[in-house]
């Protein structure tokens, strides 16, 4: 029932090339940025990821990105980042962009054991005609494009078959977690790290504070142990190694006037 790894390195020891992963977090907030340079340095390769978006201000994915690791991404967000962009336009590496919400549930369908399900989104589409350019040529052309899905009516209302994800490994961060997997993800960080960790036929968890079974309220439990492998604590400094990715100073208010 233990599930706490001594290191990162160790945990993350078995994610071979060619892996698929689950990846927790969105911008900078929740991103498993411990486990994620574990892999960067016992030098795994051509990894396929499931994130909402690649990283952010060379953290987080943007770390096996630059370093020419990830040969393919189901995301929903490339931002500013402008690595991803560049890659994705010169054809060396495959994107696959869903919406946002729809990435949400297929991780969560594939989780839960549902293979497949029927949403609105991208009706009318290419998201549900095929076309999109998962994968460019280098020259501007499409080298793949991704092909139409199967479109039916319920109650007069056309919906998009979208199936679950299931990946080998999930990578999440969570505030809180035991010796047994229950998790608790602090505030903004609850976005992805559930979904991506039900997805991974073995997660890894980096945890900022690690307690003893019995301790969290199981009220508070975000996401039950059964859906975690491994847990990894963090030290002081890891736990609170977290970027800002934009800084905003609003201007003094103006000092008042006294006349006489």
């Amino acid at each position: 029932m233990d599930k706490v790894i001594a290191s990162a390195g160790q945990a993350v020891a078995d994610v071979g090339d060619c892996a698929s992963l689950a990846v927790g977090g969105f911008g900078l907030s929740g991103v498993p940025n411990v486990l994620i340079k574990a892999l960067h340095e016992q030098g795994t390769t051509d990894l396929s990821v499931v994130s909402n978006n690649c990283g952010a201000m060379d953290s987080g994915l943007a770390v096996l990105l630059a370093a020419g690791r990830i040969a393919r991404v189901t995301g929903s967000y490339i931002g500013a980042n402008k690595e991803f962009a560049r890659q994705y336009l010169a054809g060396e590496i495959e994107v696959e962009m869903i919406p946002q919400g729809t990435l949400a549930e297929r991780l969560r369908a594939g989780g839960a054991g549902i293979p497949a399900f029927y949403t609105p989104a991208g009706v009318g589409t290419q998201v549900a005609d095929g076309g999109l350019p998962w994968c460019y040529d280098g020259t501007g052309g499409v080298a793949l494009a991704s092909p139409p899905k199967e479109v039916r009516v319920f109650d007069g209302v056309e919906y998009v078959l979208e199936r679950g994800i299931r990946t080998d490994f999930a990578l999440v961060r969570a505030a809180k977690g035991d010796r047994y997997g229950n998790l608790l993800f602090n505030k903004s960080s609850r976005n992805f790290n559930p979904l991506a960790a039900m997805a991974g036929r073995v997660t890894i968890a980096e945890v900022e504070e690690l307690v003893e079974p019995g301790v969290l309220d199981p009220d508070q439990v975000h996401l039950p142990g059964i859906f975690v492998q491994r847990v990894v604590e963090l030290s002081p400094v890891q736990a609170a190694d977290k970027g800002i990715e934009r800084r905003t100073v609003s201007a003094p208010p103006a000092r008042a006037t006294v006349s006489n």
